[in-house]
């Protein structure tokens, strides 16, 4: 597996989506900016919350990098599942691409790398938004995007290595509902996991979800800790692991 290899693999997705890009430009541009507006400054208006419960933060300003990272995990899920399934086995274009110099590997890396930069582009999109609304209080804020990216890559990696080990899209719509979604909602994303029983706190913090949030969080805030470190190692797990199990189920499914 070789970096300029895995960028032509990448390459090749980048070229379909630009033939595509206008039919998913709403669910992954407009919409999570429409749910900002409605949620942060619509609803926000009509919660009347304690800010010591938001960690001194207004509601706009708390939910803000949670939804950034959120909506960043759910479209990079979604490609992670589907448009693989498609590469396997409906279309079988990944088989194509490996009778080429480009080896399985380098097939899984440029699948996830192009999910990732789909993901982190949406992010920009977002924090645009956001800081237009006065959600965000740092210049650190910036920092959102790649946080938002690595924590795309933390689910897209694992995701896209299962979804190679599958004959079917059955199981595909469970992870989204049950899993994805619930995420979405108890991880710290619009409300503060404290509010939640420990034993659900406890499994949100399993999942790297909860800790992009935080991530995102200190950085439209600028009130980083030293347990950002740990959030990050976190991240890092996710990506390496699920990177090294997409890499062999890859060569498994495209070798046969």
């Amino acid at each position: 597996m070789a970096l300029p290899a895995i960028l032509r693999a990448t390459e090749r997705e980048a070229r379909v989506w630009s033939k595509l890009w206008i039919s998913s430009s709403f669910s992954t541009l407009i919409a999570p900016v429409l749910l900002l507006i409605a949620m942060g400054v619509g609803l926000g208006s009509l919660v009347e919350t304690d800010p010591a419960e938001l960690h001194g933060l207004d509601y706009i300003e708390f939910i803000a990098p949670g939804l950034l990272v959120a909506t960043a995990v759910q479209a990079a899920a979604g490609s992670s599942l589907w448009p693989v399934m498609a590469g396997q086995k409906w279309l079988g274009f990944y088989h194509a691409m490996v009778t080429s110099p480009l080896r399985p590997g380098d097939v899984f890396g440029g699948q996830v790398i192009w999910t990732t930069l789909r993901s982190t582009m949406s992010a920009v999109v977002f924090l645009v938004a956001a800081t237009l609304l006065g959600a965000v209080l740092s210049a650190w804020g910036v920092l959102a995007v790649p946080v938002a990216g690595l924590t795309s890559l933390a689910f897209a990696a694992p995701l896209t290595a299962f979804a190679a080990t599958q004959d079917s899209d059955a199981k595909f719509d469970v992870i989204i509902r049950m899993a994805i979604v619930p995420l979405y909602l108890f991880s710290g994303t619009l409300f503060p996991i404290e509010q939640l029983p420990l034993g659900l706190r406890a499994l949100a913090m399993l999942f790297p979800l909860w800790h992009g949030v935080e991530l995102a969080r200190a950085a439209t805030t600028g009130a980083f800790s030293i347990g950002d470190l740990g959030h990050l190692a976190v991240l890092g797990v996710y990506a390496a692991v699920g990177w090294r199990w997409g890499v062999r189920t890859f060569a498994r499914r495209l070798a046969s």
